[in-house]
């Protein structure tokens, strides 16, 4: 099957391209290497550097005309969002748009969109938080993730086009950029590995879903089926506090720094934490990595020169 992957070559996105063209299916990257890295590109994909807002991408479609179309590229940062709104937008709405149109114009049947279950709810009521849950999202970020749901099911609606959403909780691991537009796992790894203090954002006590970006890959082969289509989350239903997560690291990094505060980020909810039993009881899929584990992976591939 042919399919074409948005944001092939960030840290979600290559790690499901390797699964891919592992399960042979002809896949195609497109991605502006903004914060994507070109040393994480598959050669066996056919690679376009294209940016979703751009015109060119029509040609992908036109040329590639791909069965499934996986949208991961976006502007992933809460921060960014907050303090940039209109790009945030630009990107997250836009972009998608563009290539919705594209996918429906040249007859993809099949679209899987990277949501978020950690921004679109907002502070929760129900812990962790089912897919009914209400969607209160706190950050420009989250409203432009909820708004990309809101569209697939409009084209779902006016096309036919199939449309599977999936609400991601907090992803780590691997290939995750410490630099850009990271998560904290990647950030703390990195500074402590190098022998400097990471800044813990608020009082730490905040808890986050933490799943391992294999886990993540595992849910989208699940939902590929043909008759695979809605809204499902992503997640381990399991809590694990920011100061927690700093001292698991410091044993694994043998580091000796200490817990440092900071302010506390803008959009940033205290608690969350998904629900993903009904990824498990309609397809079986379930995360196979516990934290634990998946830090220990994540902490080699950071130490590894």
């Amino acid at each position: 099957m042919k399919i074409l992957v948005t944001g092939g070559a960030g840290f979600i996105g290559s790690h499901l391209v390797d699964r891919l063209v592992q399960e042979g299916h002809e896949v195609v990257v497109a991605d502006n290497l903004s914060t994507g890295k070109r040393r994480n590109l598959n050669r066996a994909a056919e690679f376009y550097k294209r940016d979703v807002q751009s015109s060119r991408m029509e040609s992908v479609f036109r040329r590639e005309r791909p069965v499934v179309l996986i949208h991961l590229a976006a502007q992933m940062n809460i921060r960014r969002s907050v303090e940039d709104p209109l790009f945030d937008a630009q990107v997250n709405i836009l972009g998608m748009l563009n290539v919705l149109d594209q996918a429906v114009r040249y007859g993809t049947r099949k679209v899987i969109f990277a949501s978020s279950g950690s921004a679109i709810y907002g502070e929760q009521d129900v812990f962790p938080a089912p897919e009914s849950h209400a969607t209160r999202p706190l950050s420009p970020y989250g409203i432009s993730k909820l708004t990309g749901e809101y569209y697939l099911a409009y084209y779902q609606r006016v096309s036919g086009i199939q449309c599977v959403s999936l609400r991601f909780s907090n992803v780590f691991g691997p290939r995750q950029d410490p630099h850009g537009e990271a998560g904290v796992v990647a950030i703390f790894t990195q500074k402590m590995l190098a022998g400097e203090q990471p800044i813990i954002n608020g009082n730490g006590r905040q808890t986050r879903d933490f799943i391992y970006v294999d886990d993540v890959v595992e849910a989208h082969m699940a939902v590929l089926g043909k008759d695979v289509q809605g809204i499902y989350n992503v997640g381990t239903a399991h809590e694990t506090s920011v100061n927690e997560l700093f001292g698991k690291l410091v044993d694994l990094t043998k580091s000796g720094c200490k817990q440092l505060y900071g302010p506390a980020k803008k959009g940033e909810q205290a608690r969350s934490v998904v629900d993903a039993s009904k990824l498990r009881q309609e397809l079986g899929w379930e995360p196979r990595v516990s934290l634990d584990e998946g830090l220990s992976r994540t902490v080699e591939y950071f130490r590894a020169p």
